[in-house]
């Protein structure tokens, strides 16, 4: 039965994928063009959603072909497979005797009795089931998966809390579309029921942040939040062929306002070839945090012939190596760096990170897998740290791995199963829906080349020009269920210590100017604020 399900979403993604290919020719815009950039070739695109038609399905972080892979090689016993199959086996989530807690609301936060953990414990065996049952083909996992998710889209009708209902939308949101993506042509499962929950719960709360920034100046809010939005967003437009959502994530990934974007998120490209992560100022573990949802937005996009990765010269692999040699217990610089925060409106302040937050050691999240894979396996560039950085984490668990509290299912995981591939080698691979067409270096057409050594070979000037408009004040509009005194705060016990200004010459004209290893840049300001909660 596994077997004639797998061949029949084959064939629904040769029909799709042969679509896309015919209907390339009269595409007059594209989720690409419209970021001011060539559509990559081979990306798995039917005509625009104005059409009626969409996506890539499978397509969030894992394709068909992805999926055919990891059940060859478990099945082949093939290594490190095998070893990242066995943890996912082993998670109690995995298991299809899993019975849902749906909830009518959902909260997080101060103010409210908090019930979360029962959506993220439900999120994550509904991913893990789904997950097992493509690997393995046993049915009572696609069944487990299916019934979660009906549970959930059945009686789920609000998210609220305090500000972290943000953060509970944007990684619940990404996680859950992932989960139903994996069983999206299940005759059982409630599709046009999911894409109303996700449509009318889960993003619009997201979109209210990366508007809004719940009434809040918009760098209050550290890079974490931003991301969630995005992930949730762009999940979101994907899962349910919304061409102007996926729009909205990729220009704001490149130009948003926000910490988020990745000119903002990833401030300095230094001399080294690594790139400072804004948020090691804070702490490694919301760094981690950051790094692991931009990867995913990243993933998420890549899977649909848009190549973000590679954007502004791979800047996300220099930051990325910057946060892997960092918490490998290596020496990085840091520029110092001061963010304006407070309410539209309401109470104002600033503060300013100095260095690089001390580190652990073993801190380790289930990011690694996925980025390293991408940069040296499907675009063969060099980054040592990665790869270290990941051997180190393998075999990568998932929810319920890395503790009990909510920081422990912030990424879905397994990515040593998952996102564990063979070098690239011949003409390459281009992005979207694992169709090919790439430029024979391993990047989409159109897409942005890294620099010759990936992220250790000194970037030019432009690497280091700010990017996007400065960092405004958000919109004087108070989100639903937002209000100024509903903000994220932040606190000494939340985050590495904050000194005064080093560096620091002078604020003025919305340009921060700073001083440099002797030299004096003009770089906007790029600082944020909120606790992500644990």
């Amino acid at each position: 039965m596994h077997e004639t399900r797998r061949r029949q979403i084959s064939r629904r993604s040769l029909l799709r994928a042969t679509g896309a290919t015919a209907g390339a020719v009269t595409l007059g815009t594209g989720i690409a063009q419209a970021a001011g950039r060539a559509q990559p070739q081979g990306a798995a695109r039917a005509a625009g959603s104005a059409q009626g038609s969409g996506y890539a399905h499978p397509g969030l972080l894992h394709t068909g072909a992805d999926l055919d892979r990891m059940a060859a090689k478990v099945k082949a016993g093939a290594a490190p497979y095998a070893a990242g199959f066995a943890r996912l086996t082993a998670n109690r989530h995995a298991q299809s005797g899993w019975t849902a807690n749906p909830q009518a609301t959902v909260y997080r936060g101060a103010g409210s009795p908090q019930n979360y953990a029962i959506l993220y414990n439900d999120v994550h065996a509904a991913y893990q089931n789904a997950l097992r049952y493509h690997v393995d083909g046993d049915t009572a996992h696609a069944d487990t998966a299916v019934a979660i998710l009906n549970s959930w889209s059945s009686k789920l009708t609000s998210l609220e809390g305090s500000a972290d209902r943000f953060l509970a939308a944007g990684l619940y949101g990404y996680q859950i579309a992932n989960a139903a993506e994996l069983v999206r042509d299940r005759d059982d499962f409630e599709l046009d029921r999911f894409r109303t929950m996700l449509t009318t719960v889960f993003a619009p709360v997201s979109e209210s942040f990366l508007k809004d920034h719940n009434n809040a100046v918009v760098t209050n809010y550290w890079t974490n939040w931003d991301l969630t939005a995005m992930a949730c967003v762009l999940a979101t437009g994907i899962f349910c062929d919304d061409e102007a959502r996926v729009t909205r994530v990729v220009e704001y990934f490149e130009n948003g306002a926000g910490l988020g974007s990745v000119r903002n998120a990833i401030p300095v490209v230094g001399d080294d070839g690594l790139a400072e992560w804004l948020e090691a100022g804070r702490d490694q573990g919301h760094a981690l945090l950051g790094v692991g949802l931009m990867g995913t937005v990243c993933e998420m996009a890549w899977n649909q012939g848009i190549d973000l990765y590679g954007y502004d010269d791979s800047r996300f692999l220099k930051g990325a190596q910057y946060v892997a040699k960092w918490s490998l217990g290596g020496d990085v610089s840091y520029t110092a760096n001061t963010r304006r925060k407070g309410a539209i409106g309401g109470w104002s302040g600033s503060e300013t990170a100095s260095d690089a937050a001390p580190v652990d050691p073993t801190m380790t999240r289930p990011i690694w897998a996925m980025i390293s894979n991408h940069y040296t396996k499907r675009r063969g560039l060099s980054a040592p740290y990665l790869t270290r950085i990941a051997a180190k984490a393998a075999p990568e668990g998932g929810g319920g791995d890395y503790g009990p509290n909510s920081g422990g299912y912030d990424q879905l995981g397994f990515g040593t199963l998952a996102f564990t591939r063979d070098k690239v080698t011949g003409s390459g691979a281009g992005a979207g829906g694992g169709t090919g067409g790439g430029t024979g270096d391993g990047k989409p057409a159109g897409a942005g080349s890294a620099s010759p050594s990936g992220s250790a070979s000194p970037s030019g000037p432009a690497a280091n020009a700010p990017g996007g408009s400065a960092p405004g004040p958000g919109s004087a509009t108070t989100p639903a269920g937002g209000n100024s005194g509903d903000l994220a705060s932040t606190g000494a016990g939340d985050l590495a210590a904050w000194t005064a200004a080093t560096g620091i010459t002078a604020l003025a004209g919305g340009l921060l100017l700073l001083r440099r290893r002797g030299k004096t840049q003009q770089e906007q300001p790029r600082t944020g604020g909120g606790a992500h909660s644990k």
